[in-house]
C-alpha cells in the first residue's frame, strides 16, 4: 500500500503528496503523514521550501467523516496546523479539485496558496451540523475580513479559484502543471527571501469591527436557519475572531465545534449526507448496465409541472420540446417559463446570458410527430388514468425505439400506464415535485417491467438535472404521497377533536417544517385534493372515520390562497384565523359526536408524524423503498422535513423504536384501525433493533 503522504524532493523543494483516495480525506494516517513529512523536510539539508499537494483528482476534500462521533485519535488536525506554523521554511499549499473543510484549514495555515483555475475552496462543515473546528473561523476572517468570511462559512458553499484569488484567499492561479507551478512559486519565494507570512498574525481586518455586523447577519439568516445550531455558532465563532487573540479564539471555536459535534443535529445531518449518496445504489441492477445517453427531451403538457420539468432539461443544457394540444395553452406555458427565468434574473440568481441560453433550448409543438426523436419524453398531463393512457398510446406509436417513456404521475399505477404501450420495459415514473424547477427530489418509480437500463437512465438523469433521485416501487402514492395521507388525515381529525388550524400548523412548524399542513393545503389549492377525494369516495368503507371539513370549505368556494380563503382568511398571502372555519369544524365534530378537548403541541406532533413512521415501516416491509434512509431522503428533499432531524425514519430511531411503538399502540386503542402498528416496526422495536439491523 502507498503511504498516505508521499515525500519527494525536487529542485530544493520537499513535495508532500497526499495519497488517500478517493478524496484525500484527513484520516489519522494522513495527519500523521503530514507531520512526519514536515519533520523530515525541516531536517533535510537539501530542502529550502515545502509544497503540500493532493494526489489523484483533488487536494484534501475535508475530514474523514467516518471518524465523526468516534473517539478522536492523535495527531489531531490542530496539531498538524501547529506543526505547519512552526516551520522555518516556507510552506506552499498547491490546490486542485476541492480544498474543503479541514483541507481548506490546512491551506489557510500554509504561508502561501496557489491553485489551478478549476479548483474550489470552502468550509462546508455547517452542512454536516458542525462548524469549522480547526481554525477556519479564526484564520479566514483575518485573511479576508469577517463579512466575507461569514458569507463563506455560514452557508457553507465553496467558491471557485478565480473568486478566491480576488478575495485574497489565493496568491496565484497556476496555468499548466500544478506541481511544476507550485515548485516554481516556492523557489521564487526562497530566491526573493520573502518573510514567512502566517495568517494567524494578520489582525488588521479583525480589528475595530462594528458589532452591528453580527447582529445584522443573525437577523438575515433567522428564517432559513431556524431550528439549526451550527449556523449560529458559525457567527459566534467569527465574532470571537474579532474580539479575542487568536489562541483564545481557537479555543472558543473548539468549544463551539464540540457542542455541535455532540448534538443530535450533527448525527442527523451526517445521516442525510450518507443517505443521499446511498440512494444512488440500486442493489438488483446488474453491475454492467449502462444508462442511455439523454441528448434531447420532450415534455407532454405545458402546465405548471410541464413547464418546470422543461426548465430542468434546459438548465442542464438538454434541448427540450413541449407538446400541447392547443396553441393557447402552449403559448401560455412558454410565457410562464420565460417569466420564471426573468424573475430569477431580476433577483440576481441567474445571469441574462444563462436565461437566453436556456430559452433557446426550449421549443413548443402541437404535433406528436415532432417529438418522436427525443431520447426521453416526460408526460405531465392531468392526473387521471384515462388521460394518461391515451397519451402513452400515442407516445408508443410516435417515439423512436429505445426512448424512455416517463410519467410524472404522483399516485397512479405505473404498470397500468405501461400496459397501454407495446414497450413496458421503457416506461417508468419520474415524479418531479412542485415547483419542478426548484424542488430537489426526483422520485423515480419502477414498474414491474421497467428494464434495468431504463432504471439506470432515470437515476443518472436525476444527477444530470441536479436533483436528488430516489427509486421507489409501484403502489398508490409511491413513497412520499402514500405516507403523506396519514399525516393529513390526522391533522384533519385533530381539528374536530379540539385543535385549530393555527395550533396544528404552529406545532409542526416549531417541530421544524417550513409550513404546517393547513397553510400548505391553502397554498397548493384545496380543490385539488377535493377532486381526488370525490373520485375515490365510492371506495371508502362506510364505517371508516372521515373528516368532511375540507370538503365543506371547498363547497363554500374556499379553495385557499387563490380565492382569498381556505383554512385561513387571506390578506395578500398573509393567513388570518377565520371564525367561519371554526364554525365548520365545530359543526362537523357535533355531527360525529366528538367531544372537543384541549390538545397539546406534543400530541399534535406525534399524531401527525408517527403515521409517517408507521407507513414508512410498511413501505420498507413491502419493498416499495429499498432502505429506510431512502424514505428519509424523500421527506428531506420533497416534503420539507427538517434536515436537522434526519428524516422521519432516522428521527424515530433517535427517539427509540420501542417508545414510538408504545405511543402508536396507545393511539391504536383510542383511534382504531388507522393506527395498527406495522409488523416491521413491531419486530424491530421488540428486538431492540434499528431499521437496518439484521
Amino acid at each position: 500500500m502507498t503511504d498516505p503522504v508521499v515525500y519527494a524532493v525536487q529542485d530544493g523543494v520537499a513535495i508532500l503528496t497526499v495519497e488517500n483516495p478517493p478524496v484525500n480525506a484527513l484520516s489519522q494516517g494522513v495527519r500523521a503523514g503530514l507531520i512526519g513529512g514536515l519533520d523530515k523536510a525541516d531536517a533535510d539539508a537539501r530542502v529550502n521550501a515545502v509544497v503540500i499537494i493532493g494526489g489523484g483528482r483533488t487536494f484534501i476534500a475535508g475530514a474523514d467523516i467516518r471518524e465523526f462521533g468516534k473517539p478522536p485519535s492523535q495527531p489531531y488536525l490542530p496539531q498538524v496546523l501547529e506543526r505547519i506554523e512552526a516551520m522555518k521554511k516556507p510552506v506552499v499549499a498547491a490546490l486542485h479539485g476541492t480544498a474543503l473543510g479541514g483541507g481548506f484549514e490546512v491551506a489557510l495555515t500554509c504561508h502561501w496558496r496557489v491553485a489551478v483555475e478549476s479548483a474550489q475552496v470552502g468550509l462546508p462543515e455547517v452542512k454536516l451540523g458542525v462548524i469549522p473546528g480547526s481554525g477556519g473561523t479564526q484564520r479566514l476572517p483575518r485573511l479576508i475580513g469577517p463579512k466575507l468570511a461569514l458569507d463563506m462559512i455560514v452557508p457553507g458553499n465553496p467558491i471557485p479559484a478565480r473568486k478566491a484569488l480576488e478575495l485574497g484567499v489565493l496568491d496565484e492561479i497556476v496555468s499548466g502543471d500544478l506541481r511544476a507551478g507550485a515548485v516554481g512559486f516556492a523557489r521564487r519565494v526562497v530566491a526573493e527571501k520573502r518573510p514567512l507570512r502566517l495568517v494567524r498574525d494578520m489582525n488588521e481586518k479583525v480589528s475595530n469591527v462594528d458589532p452591528a455586523l453580527f447582529e445584522e447577519y443573525r437577523k438575515s439568516i433567522a428564517r432559513k436557519a431556524k431550528g439549526f445550531l451550527a449556523p449560529w455558532h458559525c457567527i459566534d465563532a467569527v465574532e470571537a475572531a474579532t474580539k479575542l487573540p487568536i489562541d483564545e479564539g481557537l479555543k472558543k471555536e473548539r468549544e463551539y465545534f464540540f457542542e455541535c459535534m455532540d448534538s443530535p443535529q450533527r448525527k442527523a445531518q451526517i445521516h442525510a449526507f450518507f443517505a443521499e449518496r446511498e440512494a444512488q445504489k440500486i442493489p438488483d441492477l446488474p453491475a454492467d448496465v449502462k444508462p442511455k445517453p439523454i441528448k434531447s427531451a420532450a415534455v407532454v403538457g405545458a402546465g405548471t409541472m410541464g413547464g418546470g420539468i422543461a426548465m430542468n432539461f434546459a438548465n442542464a443544457g438538454i434541448p427540450v420540446k413541449i407538446l400541447e394540444v392547443s396553441q393557447e395553452a402552449l403559448s401560455r406555458g412558454l410565457g410562464v417559463i420565460e417569466k420564471n427565468y426573468a424573475t430569477s434574473v431580476q433577483r440576481g440568481s441567474m445571469k441574462q446570458e444563462a436565461m437566453d441560453r436556456a430559452m433557446k433550448l426550449i421549443s413548443g409543438t402541437q404535433r406528436y410527430e415532432d417529438i418522436g426523436e427525443a431520447d426521453i419524453v416526460v408526460e405531465a398531463v392531468f392526473e387521471e388514468m384515462a388521460v394518461k393512457k391515451e397519451v402513452f398510446a400515442k407516445l408508443d406509436k410516435t417515439m423512436k425505439p429505445g426512448a424512455v417513456l416517463a410519467t410524472n404521475t404522483s399516485t397512479l399505477d405505473i404498470d397500468e400506464i405501461a400496459a397501454s404501450t407495446k414497450r413496458p420495459q421503457d416506461v417508468i415514473g419520474t415524479h418531479f415535485f412542485s415547483p419542478a424547477n426548484v424542488m430537489k427530489l426526483l422520485e423515480n418509480v419502477r414498474g414491474a417491467k421497467s428494464s434495468p437500463e431504463t432504471i439506470a437512465t432515470v437515476m443518472a438523469l436525476g444527477k444530470t438535472l441536479k436533483k436528488v433521485p430516489v427509486l421507489a416501487g409501484n403502489c398508490d402514492g409511491f413513497i412520499g404521497n402514500r405516507m403523506l395521507h396519514g399525516y393529513l388525515r390526522e391533522a384533519n381529525f385533530l381539528l374536530e377533536e379540539g385543535a385549530t388550524p393555527q395550533q396544528v400548523d404552529q406545532a409542526l412548524e416549531e417541530f421544524g417544517l417550513a409550513m404546517g399542513p393547513f397553510r400548505m393545503s391553502d397554498l397548493a389549492g384545496l380543490d385539488v385534493g377535493w377532486r381526488i377525494r370525490k373520485g375515490k369516495a365510492h371506495l371508502r368503507p362506510k364505517d371508516e372515520r372521515y373528516s368532511p371539513v375540507a370538503d365543506r370549505l371547498c363547497e363554500m368556494g374556499r379553495f385557499g390562497q387563490k380565492t382569498g380563503a381556505g383554512f385561513y382568511r387571506y390578506e395578500g398571502r398573509t393567513p388570518h384565523p377565520d371564525p367561519a372555519v371554526e364554525d365548520v369544524i365545530r359543526q362537523s365534530a357535533k355531527e360525529q359526536g366528538i367531544e372537543r378537548r384541549q390538545i397539546s403541541a406534543e400530541e399534535i406532533v406525534q399524531r401527525c408524524m408517527y403515521p409517517l413512521v408507521n407507513e414508512g415501516a410498511k413501505i420498507l416491509e413491502e419493498g416499495i423503498a429499498i432502505r429506510a434512509s431512502d424514505i428519509d431522503i424523500v421527506y428531506l428533499f420533497g416534503y420539507g422535513f427538517p434536515v436537522y432531524r434526519g428524516g422521519p425514519m432516522f428521527w424515530a430511531e433517535q427517539i427509540g423504536l420501542d417508545k414510538v411503538l408504545a405511543t402508536i399502540r396507545g393511539f391504536h386503542k383510542i383511534h382504531g384501525k388507522f393506527w395498527e402498528p406495522a409488523k416491521l416496526l413491531v419486530e424491530r422495536a421488540e428486538a431492540g433493533k434499528g431499521w437496518n439491523d439484521r
